[in-house]
């Protein structure tokens, strides 16, 4: 379905403007899928960006900062994702023995293992498989020169 069709209208004043509906649009409509494949496991799509940045730390440490500079979603309260994850039992936070103001997170191996469980349910990706790996490839490209 076209996005004209999605949202009902029938004319852009410029390819440029329904180009950034469009994205916008989408940008929602994925948001909400990773919602939905989420909640069967307890767990927000930012929760589980926290634990693949941490997996991909793995067996290091990663301090809060760190973990937020590389979060996709930048303005999440990286505090309070945290602190659900390590209710969980998925994580957990120690100082850092050389300065104490610093905190490190480490996904544990429970956490591993969740992860694990969840990529093994379904790609995430699944969504872009209508796409060849060229047109990924190129639609990679072009969102990296739109951010520019």
């Amino acid at each position: 379905m076209t996005i004209g069709e999605e949202i009902k209208q029938k004319k852009f004043s410029s390819e440029y403007e329904k180009a950034l509906i469009n994205l916008i649009f989408t940008s929602n409509w994925l948001s909400c899928m990773q919602q939905r494949f989420f909640k069967p496991f307890g767990i927000t799509p930012q929760q589980y960006n926290v634990m693949r940045i941490l997996k991909g730390q793995f067996p290091g440490p990663a301090s809060v900062g760190m973990v937020q500079e590389r979060m996709l979603d930048r303005s999440s309260n990286i505090t309070r994702l945290v602190d659900k994850l390590i209710e969980k039992k998925l994580v957990t936070r120690c100082e850092n023995p050389n300065n104490r103001r610093m905190q490190e997170l480490r996904i544990t191996d429970s956490g591993m293992a969740f992860l694990e469980n969840i990529s093994n349910s379904a790609p995430l990706h699944q969504y872009f498989e209508t796409l060849t790996e060229a047109e990924a490839s190129l639609f990679n490209e072009m969102l990296d020169r739109l951010r520019g």
